[in-house]
């Protein structure tokens, strides 16, 4: 189980039968519920009219009409008192408010409950095994004993009025003989004031008649339907396709997904091995094309890595023979010096040359740091017309040839820019040494502040910066071949620097042409606030 597919396959599974088993518990107790909606709705009206015929007996009449319709019905009928009932307050409720109750007595008996009379609290029980053909047949003789007591006219309208009245769960019909769909033995055993059970017109339900005495009318009774619970076999088949279908539906989707990352998981593998050029589809906007995203870029980014570190690797080797053979040189010679002003003169050699070597060493520390990732930034609030101020007292001093001059366009907003204070001053001042450099007479640093970034242009009147050379100027160790030499200093680290640091505060570096000096203006430009 070492795998996150099968945890995955085991955990929905789980899910699943989970869900099933929920399902058919929902499913008994919705049967329950039908059920016991069945039983009130065939046992109300009966049960409802035999109280209300009870409410105006005495005890003596009441004896009477229970014995009869005991014999009836086939059931014994009590009267007991609603405080020797074992009832709920819900139930006691519902038999105020005149409903016939139905409760499950035990496995197969249901015990039925009709209040008779409330100032006496008299209630009307029996106990049922279930709902039989004669219960059928003792309601039709119940309503039929309504009915002889109205004008013949007005015996449907009656029908309908007790049906309403007493919550009959199932059709009352009257129907004339000569009209009612039944063949010649049926209506002659109707005319003996027999009872006729005959099946519904769908063949699934069954239909009770009994001809009213003394009339034409025939009462129907119907369709009486039996209530179906759901079958358990069927609904655990049904249960096991619905699992069948949706595990192999879950295969399918997980497959797809085990797939892609099994991709992903052979180019790394690629990758650890030292193939940086492998890279894989990164299709749709999911999570695993994200990944896959994230890995070709990380890819790309070690590739970029690894050809720097082999042209830093390069660079570096050329760029610290000239002061190490230098220096070996100068040692040749401090051993022939033949009096103490060549000595001084080779040790003061020696001592530039390691100077030369400590300034190199540190320039590729700090653009390795910059160029490997995110640098620590500890980004705070840098008055940036301050700082350039700063860079320009620090640097003016060295080339007094050269007018620094700093301006301020912000109108007072670039007093609290988000920025890391110690990069932030490597990089003005490496473009404003860089600019020194290269100037005739003149350096211009302005600061501005334009739709929400901070802009700063250091603008020179040298030679300026041919337009094919403008974005290789800020590759690593690069020199131009123009005035812009090794005979004016530097290591072609200092451009680059500059690029990595505004990288790293989400802004860019770019170079064109001054409009006011003629020279080279490099633009620093990056977000006030960082988000």
């Amino acid at each position: 189980m070492n795998s996150i597919f099968l945890r995955i396959y085991g955990g929905m599974l789980l899910i699943l039968i989970t869900v099933s088993l929920l399902a058919l518990l929902s499913i008994r107790l919705i049967n329950d519920v039908r059920a016991e909606d069945y039983r009130e709705r065939i046992a109300s009206g009966t049960f409802r009219l035999m109280a209300d015929n009870l409410e105006p007996m005495d005890d003596a009449e009441r004896l009477r009409a229970l014995a009869a319709w005991t014999r009836l019905i086939g059931v014994p009928l009590q009267l007991n008192e609603l405080d020797d009932l074992d009832l709920d307050s819900s139930s006691w409720s519902r038999l105020i408010r005149g409903q016939v109750l139905v409760k499950q007595n035990g496995v197969e008996d249901v015990r039925v409950y009709s209040l008779v009379e409330l100032q006496s609290q008299m209630v009307l029980t029996t106990t049922i095994e279930r709902i039989t053909e004669q219960l059928g047949r003792a309601t039709l003789f119940l309503i039929a004993d309504e009915l002889v007591r109205a004008p013949e006219a007005d015996m449907p309208s009656r029908l309908q009025q007790l049906r309403r009245e007493k919550g009959f769960g199932y059709p009352l019909v009257l129907t004339r003989m000569n009209e009612a769909d039944l063949d010649t033995d049926q209506r002659r055993r109707l005319e003996e004031l027999d009872t006729l059970m005959t099946l519904g017109p769908d063949g699934d339900s069954i239909m009770l008649y009994m001809k009213v005495p003394d009339t034409e009318w025939v009462l129907s009774l119907g369709p009486l339907y039996q209530m179906k619970e759901f079958p358990a076999p069927m609904l655990l088949i049904v249960g096991v396709l619905v699992l069948t279908l949706s595990g192999l539906l879950i295969y399918l989707l997980v497959r797809q997904l085990e797939q892609r990352l099994m991709v992903l998981e052979a180019a790394a593998t690629q990758l650890t091995r030292g193939n940086l050029d492998v890279r894989v589809d990164a299709l749709g906007p999911d999570s695993v094309g994200r990944l896959a995203k994230a890995f070709n870029d990380m890819a790309s980014h070690l590739q970029r890595l690894m050809a720097i570190q082999r042209e830093m690797i390069g660079a570096v080797s050329h760029e610290l023979r000239t002061p190490i053979a230098r220096l070996r040189f100068g040692l040749e010679m401090v051993e022939t010096a033949d009096n103490e002003a060549d000595l001084n003169r080779y040790m003061q050699g020696m001592d530039g040359d390691l100077s030369e070597l400590d300034k190199l060493v540190d320039e590729i520390l700090t653009y390795a740091r910059l160029e490997q990732g995110a640098p620590a930034l500890n980004m705070v609030g840098v008055n940036v017309p301050a700082m350039v101020a700063q860079v320009v007292s620090e640097l003016g001093p060295l080339q007094q040839n050269i007018n620094l001059q700093a301006r301020d366009l912000s109108l007072g907003r670039a007093t609290r820019i988000d920025a890391e204070p110690r990069y932030l001053h490597r990089a003005i001042t490496n473009l404003v040494s860089n600019a020194q450099r290269h100037a005739s007479s003149q350096v211009r640093i302005s600061t501005r502040v334009v739709y929400g970034s901070c802009v700063i242009n250091v603008e020179d009147d040298g030679p300026g910066i041919a337009e094919e050379w403008r974005e290789r100027i800020f590759t690593p160790f690069l020199r131009l071949d123009d005035s812009r030499t090794r005979s004016s200093g530097g290591y072609g680290l200092g451009l680059s620097i500059v690029r990595r640091v505004i990288y790293w505060h989400n802004g860019r570096t770019r170079v064109g042409r001054s409009e006011a000096l003629g020279g080279a203006d490099f633009s620093l430009d990056w977000p006030v606030q960082r988000r």
